[in-house]
């Protein structure tokens, strides 16, 4: 295998009369009478390379015939000044190998704008487009940056299990996992579904979280995060959803809200200064091209001080707003709702324009798992809002006692011999325990600025739509 060089190294670190090979794509062939300048792009960075190939190279006129648009190249050569603008080196061509040749008239991304939606059609090609290419490298870095942060502080990763048979949300909208032949389901006395007779004897599901089984891990580790593939089986088909999306879910024993608002507004600053600083050219292009709050939102996280605010608070806030006439809002606004993005917002990108923690909501529009406060009528719960987007973390404390746990999950009408193991580590060495959410789609939307979320995953699951 021949030894490459990373195009993003040779734009940033590479010397005039250095000898080099790089492999990529060809983005563009441009002709001249004496010379050909192609642009090559390996994905590693923005830009591509160009590549100046003159007519003394050993089969000059069918190499050049060979190139189009999309075709898989190698060439080797001498870097030398550019005198174009724009680019501080080139590269003067020696040989070219073409490993795959592309039908230039027929190949879908021309040298054009292309539609997101278009470029949804050709999932297995868009990547290789700018903004889709800054997205992924935008992702990549976030992933990084995410287990860099959590192993710099002794947490352990831990793999929850994708396949489940406990409704962590108690929302239902699961989708159900089986081996029986859907044109002959065996039925029980009733009519219904053997699924004694299924694979695991019981009916199971793909999660929607990896949290109930993160808190077994904490109660052995102390501190660790989940960070995996989670399904909903919602059937919703806007920006916002996915039907296959990734979460990521720290858990901390001996840990109370406080302690967990702390780590998580620690953890977003973190995320977004990595990022800045890995992937500057990428954010700088979202911030010319896709949105021009980009880079604004990015300092905004990292700079600011979160406010922290309780939901009590927060409701008197907005109601306060539309008594002066200052904000009208769609949905209404009392104690005991659960806000929506249009409130989210205001509190984040108008009123206080910063990060928000919201906490202590009210116990009926939270799970059955988040610790009741004295007052029994909120629970120590938490969101972080953000401007421009609005909740992008949810955690809360857990509840760790077992009698007032019992009657959480009563309450809520959920069987509690499906959660005897969850009730066990009450039981055996209970302690103060929090932990939080973060879709990790939603971040990545909210850092680059896309407006859909199909376009800042590889391959959107969403419904009727199951390609490549």
């Amino acid at each position: 295998m021949t030894t490459s060089q990373r195009i993003k190294h040779i734009l940033k670190t590479g010397q005039p009369g250095e000898a080099l090979t790089i492999q990529g794509w060809v983005r563009t062939k441009r002709a001249a009478k004496k010379f050909t300048f192609i642009e090559v792009n390996d994905g590693s960075s923005m830009n591509g390379l160009q590549v100046v190939a003159g007519a003394d190279l050993p089969d000059y006129v069918a190499s050049m015939e060979r190139l189009s648009t999309g075709a898989s190249v190698e060439i080797s050569g001498t870097l030398a000044e550019s005198p174009g603008k724009g680019q501080r080196v080139e590269l003067q061509a020696k040989t070219i190998e073409v490993f795959g040749e592309s039908d230039g008239e027929t190949y879908p991304l021309q040298k054009k704008r292309h539609s997101f939606e278009f470029l949804r059609t050709i999932g297995h090609l868009r990547s290789r487009t700018n903004t889709l290419g800054a997205v992924f490298r935008v992702r990549n870095a976030c992933a990084t940056a995410i287990h860099q942060f959590f192993q710099e502080r002794d947490f352990l990763w831990m793999h929850t299990p994708i396949l489940t048979a406990s409704d962590c949300e108690g929302a239902g909208e699961m989708f159900t996992v089986t081996r029986f032949n859907l044109d002959q389901i065996p039925t029980d006395k009733s009519g219904k579904a053997d699924y004694g007779q299924d694979f695991f004897g019981r009916p199971a599901y793909l999660t929607v979280s990896g949290q109930l089984e993160a808190e077994i891990m904490a109660m052995a580790f102390s501190n660790v995060y989940t960070f995996g593939p989670t399904f909903r089986a919602e059937n919703s088909n806007t920006s916002r959803h996915l039907a296959e999306f990734w979460m990521v879910e720290p858990e901390m024993a001996f840990c109370n809200l406080a302690g967990n608002m702390d780590l998580a507004e620690a953890f977003l600053k973190y995320v977004f200064a990595y990022v800045m600083e890995h992937c500057a050219d990428d954010m700088e292009f979202f911030n010319q091209r896709i949105d021009n709050a980009v880079l604004e939102t990015a300092e905004n996280i990292i700079n600011s001080e979160f406010t922290r605010i309780s939901y009590s608070e927060a409701i008197a806030l907005l109601e306060t707003a539309i008594e002066k006439g200052d904000k009208k809002f769609d949905y209404p606004v009392s104690w005991g709702v659960d806000m929506q993005s249009e409130h989210e917002r205001y509190l984040a990108e108008e009123y206080f324009k910063k990060p928000v923690i919201v906490t202590d909501y009210p116990r009926e529009i939270k799970a059955f798992y988040m610790r009741l406060n004295d007052d029994e009528k909120t629970v120590a719960a938490m969101d972080v809002l953000a401007p421009r987007l609005g909740e992008i973390i949810g955690g809360a404390q857990r509840e760790e006692r077992l009698d007032i746990l019992e009657q959480r999950i009563t309450a809520a009408g959920l069987p509690k011999e499906d959660y005897w193991w969850y009730l066990d580590l009450r039981r055996y060495g209970t302690v103060p325990h929090a932990g939080f959410g973060l879709g990790f789609e939603r971040l990545v939307q909210f850092m680059t600025g896309m407006a859909n979320i199909r376009d800042v995953i590889p391959f959107p699951r969403t419904p009727d739509n199951l390609d490549f």
